[in-house]
C-alpha cells in the first residue's frame, strides 16, 4: 500500500509541474521537433583534435534517463533509441538563462526532451552536447522504475513492455532482430520468385492443421468463424488460380496451452511452390535459414539454451522410424497395432500416452523421446500418411508420406509437405477425419477438383526462429505484447 500512495504522490507532483508548465506559456505536449542526430550518430561528429572549445552544433531528442544536478549546472542522460549522450545545462550556456531553472524545477527523470547545442568532451572523456536551446516534448506523469535495478521482475516486463523496453534497452535490440530476420526471409523468398499474399484470417472452416481453434462471431453476416489455425487450404487455392510461387506472413490462433514455447497467437510465414516437392523445400529452407543466420550473427552458428546450433549445410535427413528405432532400442513398425507398439514401449521404461493409431502412437514417442534432443538443424522425414490428411502418399514407401518436419534447438520450427493434389484421395482423408470431429472443407476439394498442379508447401515458425538465432529461450521473449492471464496489479 505504501508504493500505491508514494506513486500516487509522485503523480500529483508531476501534475502539478505539468501545470506550471502551461502557466508559463510552455506547450508539455508539442506536435513535432527534428532532431538531426541520434546519441550515436552525435558522437561521431565530435572532432577531438578541433580547436574549438565547444564543437560541432547538434540537435538531438530522448528520454531524461538521470539528473544531476551540481549548484548552477547540471548533467543529463538523454537516452534515444540507438543509445544514450549526456547533456550540460548551465545559464552560461543557454540561450535563455530561464531554462535552466525550468531544468532544475520543472523536469523530471523519464521526460521526453530536444536539445540542441554543440559538443565537448569532459575530463573523464565523455562526449557531452552542451545544451543552448532546450524543449519539453513530452511530460512525464509516472516515475521510472528505480533507476539502478530497473523493471527486473519477468512477468511485469511482459506485462509492462513499454517500460521494460526503456528499463531494458537491450530488449529492444531482440525485436530489431526479430524485424531484420522476417526482412532477411521476405527478401530471401521474392529475390526466388515468390510473391507475398494475403489470406482471410477469419474463416467458416478452421482447416490446414489439426488445433483447436478460437471462435468469434460475424454480426453483419450472422456466422459463426474461427481465427485461422493455418492459412494453407487458401494458399493452396491460389495454386489452383494459376499462381505458381507464393507465401504468406501470416498470424496464426491456436486454442491450446501456454508455454516457453507456445504462444496461443503466433506469427509463421507459410509458402507454396508449384511443380515442386519436398526435397527442393528441403533445400530452400537450409538455403534461406543458413542466410538468415549468417546476415545476423556474422557466421554459420548461433547459441541457444547452452548449446551451439550450426545451421550452415547440408542438415541431416531422418526418417521418422528409423531415428524412432536407433534412438530407443525399440523395433517399431506401422504393420503393428498401436496397442502393441504401445506395450513395447511401456516394456523399454517410455511413459506416453496410449494412441488410436500405429502412426500417431510412433509419433507420440518420438515427440516425447527424441525431439527435445535434436539440436543440430535436422529434417525428419516420412511421416506416417495416417496423420498427415494433406500430404503425397510417398512415392516408393507404403504408409507413410512426403512430409518433413524441421527440428533445432530442442524446437519444431517448420513443417512441409509434399502436397496432396489428388482431390478424391483428399477427400477420403477428410472423410477419415469426420468421425474425429473434422469436417470436409468443401470449397477447397473443389478447388482441387480443377487440378492443382504438383507442388511443395512448407510452414516455418517464426517465433520460435526468432528464438534459436537471438537466445532467448522464451517464446514471451521474441513476441512484444504477449498474452497473459490479467491479474490484480499489486
Amino acid at each position: 500500500m505504501s508504493n500505491d500512495n508514494e506513486s500516487n504522490e509522485f503523480f500529483e507532483i508531476r501534475c502539478q509541474k505539468l501545470k506550471q508548465l502551461r502557466e508559463q506559456g510552455i506547450d508539455p505536449y508539442p506536435y513535432k521537433f527534428e532532431p538531426t542526430d541520434s546519441s550515436v550518430s552525435a558522437k561521431e561528429k565530435f572532432d577531438p583534435d578541433g580547436e574549438e572549445e565547444i564543437g560541432p552544433e547538434v540537435s538531438v531528442a530522448g528520454r531524461i534517463m538521470t539528473r544531476r544536478l551540481h549548484g548552477s549546472a547540471a548533467f543529463a542522460d538523454l537516452q534515444d533509441e540507438e543509445g544514450q549522450i549526456q547533456v550540460y545545462f548551465s545559464g552560461k550556456y543557454l540561450d535563455d538563462s530561464d531554462d535552466f531553472e525550468q531544468f532544475e524545477n520543472l523536469w523530471d527523470v523519464g521526460d521526453i526532451v530536444g536539445i540542441r547545442g554543440g559538443l565537448f568532451e569532459t575530463g573523464e572523456g565523455e562526449i557531452t552536447v552542451v545544451a543552448r536551446e532546450v524543449k519539453m516534448l513530452s511530460k512525464g506523469l509516472r516515475p521510472l522504475p528505480e533507476k539502478f535495478h530497473g523493471l527486473q521482475d519477468k512477468e511485469l516486463r511482459y506485462r509492462k513492455r513499454s517500460l521494460d523496453m526503456i528499463s531494458n534497452p537491450e530488449v529492444k535490440d531482440v525485436f530489431k532482430m526479430r524485424s531484420k530476420i522476417v526482412s532477411l526471409l521476405r527478401r530471401g523468398l521474392e529475390d526466388r520468385g515468390f510473391l507475398e499474399v494475403e489470406t482471410p484470417m477469419m474463416q467458416k472452416m478452421a482447416g490446414g492443421a489439426d488445433a483447436r481453434p478460437f471462435e468469434t462471431h460475424h454480426n453483419a453476416l450472422h456466422l459463426d468463424l474461427y481465427l485461422r489455425i493455418a492459412p494453407e487450404l487458401f494458399l493452396k487455392r491460389l495454386l489452383v488460380g494459376g499462381f505458381e510461387k507464393v507465401f504468406e506472413v501470416n498470424r496464426n490462433f491456436r486454442n491450446e496451452g501456454i508455454s516457453t514455447r507456445h504462444n496461443p497467437e503466433f506469427t509463421m510465414m507459410e509458402l507454396y511452390w508449384a511443380y515442386a516437392d519436398y526435397y527442393d523445400i528441403m533445400d530452400l529452407t537450409e538455403q534461406i535459414c543458413a542466410h538468415i543466420a549468417e546476415e545476423i550473427s556474422g557466421g554459420s552458428v548461433t547459441e541457444f539454451n547452452g548449446k551451439e546450433i550450426d545451421w550452415s549445410a547440408p542438415w541431416d535427413r531422418y526418417p521418422l522410424l528409423e531415428i524412432v528405432n536407433e534412438h530407443t532400442g525399440l523395433e517399431v513398425s506401422l504393420s503393428q497395432s498401436a496397442s502393441e507398439i504401445y506395450q513395447q514401449a511401456v516394456e523399454a521404461g517410455i511413459e506416453l500416452e496410449e494412441k488410436s493409431s500405429s502412426g500417431a502412437q510412433i509419433l507420440e514417442i518420438f515427440e516425447g523421446e527424441i525431439e527435445g534432443e535434436l539440436v543440430k538443424p535436422t529434417f525428419i522425414t516420412e511421416f506416417p500418411a495416417e496423420v498427415s490428411p494433406l500430404a503425397k502418399p510417398h512415392r516408393d514407401k507404403e504408409g507413410v508420406c512426403e512430409r518433413f518436419e524441421l527440428f533445432a534447438g530442442g524446437l519444431e520450427i517448420g513443417n512441409a509437405y509434399s502436397e496432396l493434389n489428388d482431390p478424391l484421395l483428399q477427400r477420403k482423408n477428410f472423410e477419415g477425419q469426420v468421425e474425429d470431429g473434422g469436417e470436409i472443407d468443401e470449397p477447397f476439394v473443389e478447388a482441387l477438383e480443377y487440378g492443382m498442379p504438383p507442388a511443395g508447401g512448407l510452414g516455418i515458425g517464426i517465433d520460435r526462429l526468432v528464438m534459436l538465432i537471438s537466445g532467448a529461450t522464451s517464446i514471451r521473449d521474441v513476441i512484444l505484447f504477449p498474452l497473459l492471464q490479467p491479474r490484480k496489479e499489486q
